[in-house]
């Protein structure tokens, strides 16, 4: 690893961040850049970001819309696709979801802003990713949007989908959903920015290349330890759009981005919203 300043760097604990990130973390590669790693859920790190930014950051790609004058958006390292948005679910079918309280993993999630455009009526608790399912089995709200590992085992613990609301956007826009997102600041020089963005895609090719060396690191950090869980979650969320946004994946970015403009959570948002690398 190079010398110099350290340079704070958070992503989640979720398998596709700890898959991403795993060998940077440990070593196993010669990064351009010396890191002092943060590990938080998204909606700790989101509220972080508005209050002490880190120079590198995974972030909701809703709560980038309230930080556009701070960050821009790396086009690697994304968690976005089709089929792997978040699900609202319930001990019951048939909700009122204005009358009952409905958990969420924290306002300035993708998960949130999703539920608001479903249901904008809908009451919205504030809870950490990983308290919201055991809270709709024990009764404590009536409803819940898992993320994560939750999403794909809520079934075998008795949970109804009321909806998915992944394929509520997609239906909506034609466009992959984009939950999340690696940020640099903006005032970061460009090569320090050129440099993470190698780091970044070297850490993910290794992970590709040699996924044993990382696995123990992945496991230490996943919510739900199994494996068949675990190797889901990271082929869901780590896809073509994770190597390279994309035009498709620029596209839903900025749609998300113009219904916040439409929905006056934000005024307008500036054109270079994505950090892209020049030669």
């Amino acid at each position: 690893m190079s010398g110099g300043t350290l340079l704070e760097l958070g992503f989640s604990p979720c398998p596709n961040d700890t898959y991403i990130f795993g060998a940077l973390a440990l070593g196993l590669i010669r990064s351009r850049r010396s890191y002092r790693m943060i590990v938080e859920d998204v909606e700790a790190l989101n509220q972080r970001a508005l209050n002490a930014p880190l120079p590198v950051t995974k972030l909701s790609v809703a709560a980038f819309a309230h930080l556009l004058s701070r960050y821009q958006l790396l086009p690697v390292g994304a968690a976005l696709g089709f089929g792997c948005g978040p699900v609202l679910v319930a001990r019951e079918e048939g909700l009122h979801l204005e009358q009952v309280p409905v958990a969420v993993p924290g306002r300035f999630t993708t998960a949130a802003f999703l539920l608001r455009l479903y249901a904008p009526q809908a009451k919205l608790v504030e809870m950490r990713y990983d308290e919201i399912l055991p809270a709709v089995l024990a009764g404590k709200v009536a409803a819940g949007v898992l993320i994560h590992e939750g999403r794909f085992v809520y079934a075998e613990k008795g949970l109804k989908l009321l909806k998915d609301l992944g394929a509520f956007w997609e239906e909506e826009t034609r466009a992959p959903i984009p939950l999340g997102g690696i940020f640099v600041r903006r005032d970061l020089a460009p090569e320090v920015k050129r440099d993470v963005l190698a780091d970044i895609r070297e850490s993910l090719s290794w992970a590709r290349r040699d996924y044993p060396s990382i696995a123990p690191f992945v496991r230490r950090h996943a919510q739900e330890l199994d494996e068949e869980v675990i190797r889901r979650h990271i082929e869901t969320f780590v896809n073509r759009f994770t190597d390279d946004l994309g035009e498709e994946g620029r596209r839903a970015v900025r749609l998300l981005l113009e219904f916040a403009v439409d929905r006056g959570l934000i005024r307008t948002f500036p054109e270079d919203f994505i950090w892209e690398e020049t030669p």
